[in-house]
């Protein structure tokens, strides 16, 4: 076990008062001398660090899609490899708060009058998790307008989120933004149908009221263009999803809510800063990636559990789940070779989760280490906090469990990272998404792995299509003959595929259980002997 001290404190830690961020990795399995003698700080992170400057002047670091990597340059647009490309980020951030402007002081307006109260975001992955993290953190019930998400392909969930708009003002205060950078995306597509629905069901017109975040020329970008939509934002190729929430994706939707856009990427763009240093001890990021190298033995061997004391950062976990194992969990290296790298991430927040899987934690299975986020601001707003005890505040309590915690699971040989803010603000939680981006990009490096190509998404994506087509050729083999009634075997081997019989079943069942496609089911002795038919 790890002996603690405060020498030990003072070496493993890196204080940076002027963003402010404190990094403390003295409860980790670090050695005390790691900075000068851990192999990887002379051998792995001077080659890492070359490749982020690399890829910062403009390398092609998504060799898959023949693609640069610029999510960088999106809060230093002067840092962009070309002038172009310098003047499209600034001139569209300009573009976006001029549009802002204009919604806020009622000049851009619903269709039948009034003014915008809420902003509905049609997307998913980087397109929501990313907005909706920073919305909830920054957010206040005095927001000029509120945000509401379609981030999914659930009719369930799309009517709840539709149901939630109509008790706040409804769709016709409702501005709609359709975010997908290739215009394909199904289940942003299918969220835009629906919206579209609900406006032409008030007799309203979608366009009036809509706008496209997307790649120029994409398929959603014709559509806005061809529709008359009130306006378009550009997506570019070199920005991934998961790295999106500093350009239109966030910006537009988190400006909109009145959130504090310039500080955001003033906050991101000084902690970028200090991630481009080339000496590991003062790296904020190297440190990180330090970190869960050595917790993780450089292969996932072990969870990484956010644990954030700040109810504003509940949705941290989320949209790092998506940051951290869509870039690291590959099957194979830079070189071809399997490897089948990630990093686990889930986590709540606290002291809510000392209620709940901190038992585990301290006493069950030792797969996992911890990081701590600590906020050093009890309110947003500077107020003081009531005593809920003679010298006692409710955040003193906060701190008290924080601390308490990480000492319980230190005693037990369980590795913790501990991460200190001054507050949550817009410019901290910028600093929170430049460290977290720039660290996964280096730990990437660290392993050989390419963090900004997503293969198993994409296959993901075409067993979906799969499906589907496979869904056309059975309701093309029942409406053939609609008065029979077949099992899932015989359905199967019908549309041409009994050796997807399996699949076939799980179709009829859906299908039989939704009326949209006129299927029904024939009760049998069990479900696998229930027959199958067309109504009509």
């Amino acid at each position: 076990m790890t002996v603690f001290s405060w020498e030990r404190f003072k070496k493993l830690s890196l204080a940076i008062p002027e963003l402010p961020l404190f990094v403390d990795l003295s409860r980790t399995s670090l050695s005390d001398d790691a900075f000068a003698s851990d192999p990887l700080v002379s051998s792995a992170f001077p080659a890492a660090f070359s490749a982020m400057t690399a890829l910062e002047k403009g390398a092609i670091s998504n060799p898959d899609e023949d693609r640069r990597v610029g999510h960088y340059w999106l809060r230093a647009p002067g840092l962009a490899p070309e002038p172009e490309l310098t003047g499209e980020i600034e001139s569209t951030i300009q573009a976006i708060l001029g549009f802002v402007r204009r919604v806020h002081a009622g000049e851009i307006a619903p269709e039948k009058g009034g003014r915008f109260e809420n902003v509905l975001i049609v997307g998913i992955g980087g397109s929501a998790l990313g907005p909706q993290f920073v919305a909830d953190a920054l957010g206040s019930p005095t927001d000029p307008i509120r945000p509401f998400y379609l981030d999914n392909t659930d009719p369930d969930g799309i009517a709840r989120e539709l149901a939630r708009i109509e008790a706040a003002g409804g769709i016709g205060k409702t501005l709609t933004l359709v975010i997908s950078k290739s215009g394909g995306t199904k289940e942003t597509r299918n969220g835009q149908l629906e919206a579209a629905e609900a406006y032409r069901k008030e007799g309203l017109s979608f366009a009036r009221h809509a706008i496209a975040i997307t790649q120029e020329g994409s398929a959603l970008d014709k559509t806005a263009v061809a529709d008359g939509w009130l306006a378009r934002f550009p997506m570019w190729d070199w920005v991934g999803g998961r790295t999106s929430v500093l350009s239109a994706v966030g910006l537009l939707p988190l400006a909109l809510q009145g959130i504090d856009v310039e500080g955001l990427l003033d906050g991101a763009a000084a902690c970028d800063a200090h991630t481009r240093k080339a000496e590991v001890a003062a790296n904020p990021a190297a440190l990180l990636a330090l970190a869960w190298y050595r917790e993780s033995g450089g292969s996932g061997q072990r969870d990484m559990v956010i644990l954030p004391y700040k109810d504003r950062l509940l949705l941290l976990s989320r949209y790092l789940q998506q940051l951290v194992m869509e870039s690291l969990g590959k099957e194979k290296d830079l070189h071809g070779k399997t490897v089948n790298q990630g990093l686990a991430v889930y986590g709540n927040k606290g002291s809510t989760d000392q209620h709940a899987f901190v038992q585990q934690l301290r006493d069950g299975v030792h797969n996992f280490f911890v990081t701590f986020i600590e906020v050093l601001k009890d309110q947003k707003d500077g107020r003081p906090s009531l005593h809920v005890e003679k010298g006692v505040t409710a955040g003193d309590y906060l701190l008290g469990f924080l601390l308490g915690t990480r000492e319980a699971l230190a005693q037990k040989g369980r590795g913790s990272i501990t991460l200190t803010v001054g507050d949550v603000s817009a410019r901290s939680i910028g600093i929170l998404i430049a460290l977290y981006e720039r660290t996964v990009g280096l730990y990437a490096l660290l392993t050989g792995i390419n963090a900004y190509h997503q293969p198993g998404v994409e296959a993901g994506k075409k067993a979906a299509a799969e499906v589907l087509t496979l869904q056309a050729a059975v309701l093309k083999a029942l409406r053939a003959e609609p008065s029979a009634r077949r099992t899932a075997e015989e359905v199967a081997l019908a549309a041409g595929k009994p050796e997807a019989t399996e699949t076939v079943w799980k179709l009829l069942e859906h299908l039989a259980a939704n009326p949209d496609h006129g299927i029904v089911k024939v009760a049998g002795a069990d479900p696998f002997s229930a027959r199958y038919g067309c109504s009509g």
